[in-house]
């Protein structure tokens, strides 16, 4: 039999993954083959053959950059994943732990799903991880009570919140911000330029051109959702939606316009030789240079390349976009505007399919949103993240009916030193925390080591 996986470790802890890892060795040992896509380490160690593709992504990938056993990759120079896999790069933890701002987060009594009626503290002006196995509480706690207690408070949402008995602190917050992989869009018109909200600028530019000022035309005249200035055939989506009935519905290219959304008028306009189809069609770094003057849009393209999505074309349709791209689009949104007043961010497991690299990154910004006096609060299995918290909530200590309790609670050296924790016996398995204060780049508080 020929099994074929994409990333079966979502969601899983390290604990889990082992097991998870048992149950596929076992398949291959009674001569079955496995092709796994995956970014777990663990993984990628327990393989026969790796093939590394790269060596960027996007258009700068598609390349077999190595490809052999484990300690082949590891010893190739020209793979970006066996110099992680071989420790000569690291996400690399921060030199100090943030104590925080002196104020705090608190959720009485929390009953949600398989909470024991627990008390959770999570110090505000920290970045916090939530760990523990599968189905140990975390999302019942973080998503289910205090994501929807902090949006009833701060923004009057409807969505009651999962079974407590109070929740303190969310009068230290002008504002919440919930980042998961809920797609941005589920339609073409959807895209990173329209979420982040930085076409709407783009396209006041292209009105204040002397072509567009004769014309009479506004800013409205370069939205494709206009009809004065979209391709009729396609309504501005760049492509026709065919029903497939028993199959999945397609999206076919637009033959009048071939994808560009904008009738012929509308894209004799230019502003610096480009038209609007042209600014969509750009990826993030080539448009980078171009807008670097203007203060509304140069800080989120920033944020876009910051996050590691500087591959990504302005205008690629969200319904494209993995969860993983999604997710950090999101990040960058937040990292490109101008803070206003303290916020929360609640992002739940940010790493599903991020590459070492692309953790790295995200680590990073995080760091970076704490260090401006914002709160993080993070579900995560990915060990490098958690060894980046200032402050680790374990729970556990097993999934379903054996979780539902607050295991450890402390630094991740305190987890790590916790023999209940199967976070921390991780932790001090895989040598995460070590080499704190190495060699690190500019970046927040977080000593990025090379």
């Amino acid at each position: 039999m020929l099994y074929v996986l994409d990333e079966p470790t979502i969601g899983l802890h390290p604990r889990d993954c082992d097991r998870l890892l048992d149950s596929l060795t076992s398949l291959r040992d009674h001569g079955n083959s496995l092709v796994v896509v995956e970014h777990d380490e663990g993984t990628m160690e327990r393989a026969d053959h790796i093939i590394d593709l790269g060596p960027e992504a996007g258009r700068h990938g598609g390349r077999i950059v190595s490809c052999g056993t484990p300690d082949e990759v590891r010893a190739d120079p020209a793979s970006g994943t066996g110099r992680y896999l071989a420790g000569i790069e690291r996400v690399g933890t921060p030199e100090a732990r943030r104590a925080g701002d002196g104020g705090a987060l608190e959720i009485i009594g929390a009953r949600a799903n398989n909470l024991r009626d627990v008390d959770i503290r999570i110090p505000t002006g920290t970045l916090t991880v939530f760990s523990g196995v599968s189905g140990s509480g975390k999302s019942s706690a973080v998503m289910d009570i205090l994501a929807r207690g902090l949006a009833r408070s701060l923004h009057d949402a409807r969505t009651p919140a999962g079974p407590h008995r109070e929740l303190r602190g969310a009068e230290a917050f002008e504002s919440l911000g919930v980042i998961d992989q809920t797609p941005l869009g589920r339609t073409p018109s959807s895209n990173a330029a329209t979420y982040t909200g930085i076409l709407a600028p783009i396209r006041t530019l292209f009105s204040r051109t002397p072509e567009a000022r004769t014309r009479g035309w506004g800013p409205g005249r370069f939205s494709f959702n206009v009809a004065e200035g979209r391709c009729e055939e396609c309504d501005g989506k760049g492509g026709i939606l065919v029903e497939m009935h028993f199959l999945s519905d397609v999206w076919v290219e637009c033959e009048r316009c071939r994808g560009r959304r904008y009738n012929a008028e509308t894209l004799k306009i230019r502003y610096k030789g480009l038209t609007i189809a042209d600014v969509l069609g750009l990826e993030v770094s080539a448009a980078r240079p171009l807008f670097e003057n203007i203060p509304t849009v140069a800080p989120i393209l920033d944020a876009l390349e910051d996050v590691g999505l500087g591959y990504l074309p302005l205008g690629q349709s969200a319904t494209t976009l993995s969860g993983g791209e999604a997710q950090r689009i999101q990040l960058a949104a937040e990292l490109g505007r101008p803070p206003r007043g303290r916020k929360c961010y609640i992002l739940d497991e940010p790493t599903t399919g991020l590459h070492f690299g692309d953790v790295r990154r995200l680590v990073r910004m995080l760091h970076r949103l704490v260090d401006r006096g914002d709160t993080v609060i993070v579900i995560e299995h990915d060990l490098d993240v958690i060894a980046n918290a200032d402050h680790v909530i374990d729970l556990g200590p097993e999934g379903g009916d054996g979780g539902g309790t607050v295991v450890a609670v402390g630094t991740p050296e305190e987890i790590a030193a916790c023999d209940e924790s199967h976070t921390g016996r991780y932790l001090r398995r895989r040598g995460t925390l070590l080499g704190r204060g190495d060699t690190a780049e500019a970046g927040g508080r977080s000593a990025i080591a090379r």
